[in-house]
């Protein structure tokens, strides 16, 4: 089994509204990812709240995971941030984290990293 150790990748979170998963997707591509995992759930933000008939609402979400090779992480959060338009209040949010072992990603082999 082919395991990665160190910080050649970084794992991207992006939490958009439902309707946004594919507009996040093209835009995690156009800036160099492969692509990412979208699990779907359901918002209690601050701009979330709503009820119809008196009846609590809460907002359908995309929570997109990506793994981004380090030096693309940039060019990636910024292609999102511009899609998703996460500079307005209440369109969502994206956040990187550090990952240490990773194992299942053979096909980057014959990429210099």
């Amino acid at each position: 089994m082919v395991e990665i150790v160190g910080d050649e990748f970084k794992l991207l979170f992006i939490i958009v509204k439902k309707e946004l998963s594919r507009k996040v997707i093209k835009a995690v591509k156009k800036g160099g990812a492969e692509g990412g995992t979208i699990i779907q759930g359901r918002g209690t933000g601050t701009h979330d709240t709503g009820s119809i008939f008196g009846v609590k609402v809460e907002t359908e979400k995309a929570v997109i995971l990506c793994l981004v090779p380090d030096d693309l992480v940039d060019q990636v959060i910024s292609k999102v941030r511009a899609a998703a338009r996460l500079d307005k209040p209440g369109t969502g949010i994206a956040f990187v984290v550090n990952s240490k072992s990773i194992c299942g990603i053979a096909h980057l082999l014959n990429k210099d990293f």
